[in-house]
């Protein structure tokens, strides 16, 4: 297995403790410093964007509940330039990256050429910025940029339009990024149908609204002239894109210009991660060689005792306490209650106890050529613990995983 670290970034109350934003950044870096000492592959860094406070108190709230930010983080490209910078191994990339909101699809392909043009300049660099990209995960960040429902029709069929966003979004931004000249005429039309629906009377609102036709076509988000970005000459094999999607259309759609893995959350179902392996061995355009299973990382939460004080046992007992602790108050925080079936559920995410059960799980679980993204910080403000845990977890877990031949 290969072994990357997955940083939440969020500012976030726990035990009483809410650190300052100058303190969470000290600790992102100093994780990240680590990581590239330990020999960890690319350090994944969450984003969000906007005060969560502000929408607390909007009506209707979201997340009401939760004690302080998500995620500090919002873009990556200026984190990249400074972690880059105080490294010499590690990559960066983002988890992930929101190509809707801070101006589209353009102008986030033209950062990312710029960065890259700026990253290229030391002769011998070789670690890659990796871009995991997708819609976000609120839709207060993408409105304030237009990314919202423009008329009744829109309102009335968001959720199947957002998916068409993605797709116009998605071409868009790799076209450009590939160095195309493009014109917002050059897309394809994007159309509702039945099959976008989960129910027949979601339908049939929307077509009454839209014609009454088995294709309603939807207006572009971004219209614009023939355009090519600068600079064109930016060294495009240090980039690596990775769609945040598991839409079989949207994977389809993004390889048909430019090679785009796919990122994983540890909550996705076997079957969803087995399918998709499947279809991408068939459909990854890369000029490199074939799909491999390293290309889809995958997130799992570690929370590892290794205090020689105890004994194996106890070490296991106070990993799954800690664990079951950390999972209840991030559900409380996410809804304002506890639901002991839920909390359940996302301990399945969590590998935990002694290194040897930690080692012995994900043997068992993962595959060997699997990238895993390990994920220390999860509702965890104890910045010596999350460091021990990554030091343990390199020293005395990795040497012990199945090693498998890509």
């Amino acid at each position: 297995m290969k072994i990357d670290l997955f940083c939440g970034f969020s500012r976030m109350r726990v035990d009483g403790n809410l650190p300052s934003e100058r303190v969470v950044f000290e600790h992102l870096v100093e994780q990240v410093r680590l990581a590239d000492e330990l020999g960890y592959g690319t350090a994944w860094i969450g984003e969000a964007h906007f005060a969560l406070r502000e929408e607390q108190v909007k009506s209707p709230p979201i997340l009401p509940h939760f004690p302080g930010e998500m995620c500090l983080n919002t873009d990556v490209l200026h984190l990249a330039h400074v972690l880059f910078g105080l490294t010499r191994r590690i990559q960066v990339g983002s988890a992930i990256r929101n190509i809707l909101c801070n101006g589209g699809p353009i102008a986030h392909a033209e950062a990312v050429r710029t960065f890259l043009t700026l990253h290229g300049l030391r002769a011998d660099e070789r670690r890659k910025l990796c871009i995991g990209f997708g819609t976000g995960r609120f839709e207060f960040a993408n409105a304030p940029y237009g990314v919202r429902p423009r008329n009744a029709l829109e309102r009335a069929a968001w959720g199947p339009i957002r998916g068409l966003v993605l797709l116009e979004a998605t071409e868009i931004f790799l076209r450009l990024l590939r160095g195309d000249a493009l014109a917002s005429s050059d897309l394809p039309p994007r159309s509702l149908h039945r099959g976008l629906f989960r129910t027949d009377a979601d339908w049939e609102t929307a077509r009454s609204l839209g014609g009454g036709g088995d294709f309603i076509e939807i207006d572009p988000f971004w219209q614009f002239d023939r355009l090519r970005l600068i600079p064109e000459e930016a060294p495009m094999h240090l980039l690596d894109l990775i769609v945040g999607s598991h839409d079989a259309e949207v994977q389809t759609h993004a390889n048909r210009f430019l090679p785009v893995k796919v990122f994983n959350l540890s909550v996705t179902s076997s079957a969803v991660i087995d399918a998709t392996h499947a279809r991408m061995a068939t459909l990854f355009n890369s000029a490199g060689g074939p799909w491999k299973r390293s290309y889809m990382p995958r997130t799992i939460m570690i929370v590892l005792e290794s205090d020689p004080g105890l004994t194996e046992a106890e070490r296991n007992r106070r990993g799954e306490e800690r664990a079951h602790a950390a999972m209840t108050a991030y559900w409380r925080a996410m809804e304002g209650t506890v639901d002991e079936a839920k909390v359940k559920k996302g301990m399945e995410n969590v590998v935990h106890g002694s290194v040897a059960r930690v080692t012995s799980e994900l043997n068992q679980r993962f595959h060997p050529d699997d990238t895993l993204m390990a994920w220390f910080d999860f509702n965890d403000n104890d910045q010596g613990r999350i460091l021990r845990e990554m030091s343990v977890f390199a020293r005395d877990v990795v040497p012990g995983l199945t090693r498998g031949d890509g």
